[in-house]
């Protein structure tokens, strides 16, 4: 019982990955979680409603629908004509799921909106998990950097102008 449960996790672990070998695979993740935590470390930082748990679990989640998709894409399911592989769908579904979260950190309160950059940088951090999934680490590392640079530098700029407007219990 021992050595055929072994061999089913050993064959798991070896021979299904069969698009993404499993370091590549974690790499990915790896990427991902570390990349979306940069961008929830400003909004922790700023005691925001989603910080660096949720933009970490954001990107990490897009991250893996695309690892998954890419196994999926090489398991036959029947004649090879009849296969389907659009990726534009699993973008839409990922950004269509990060939206409604992000939609839920946005409310308004006095007539003003607030949270609305947090629900754009959750967009963002999904995009970013997307782009680590489909092996564009680099891509998602400088996007990484321009956000956070958008968010650092210009809120200083935006005080230094006088039109940055400090939360009401701020």
């Amino acid at each position: 019982m021992y050595d055929y449960a072994w061999t089913i996790i050993s064959d798991e672990l070896s021979g299904t990955f069969a698009a993404v070998p499993p370091l590549i695979s974690g790499t990915r993740l790896g990427a991902a979680l570390v990349l979306g935590g940069l961008i929830g470390m400003e909004r922790e930082r700023l005691q925001k409603p989603a910080g660096l748990r949720t933009h970490m679990l954001v990107s990490m989640a897009a991250c893996l629908f695309i690892l998954v998709s890419q196994q999926l894409a090489s398991v036959p399911f029947g004649a090879e004509e009849a296969l389907r592989v659009d990726p534009l769908r699993l973008i839409e579904a990922v950004t269509a799921g990060v939206a409604f979260l992000a939609a839920g950190a946005i409310f308004t309160s006095g007539g003003k909106v607030h949270n609305i950059t947090t629900g754009a940088s959750m967009w963002l951090a999904g995009a970013i998990g997307l782009a680590c999934g489909s092996g564009q680490m680099p891509l998602a590392a400088m996007a990484t950097v321009i956000v956070l640079i958008v968010l650092f530098l210009l809120r200083w700029i935006e005080k230094w102008m006088g039109t940055h407007q400090a939360p009401p219990d701020a």
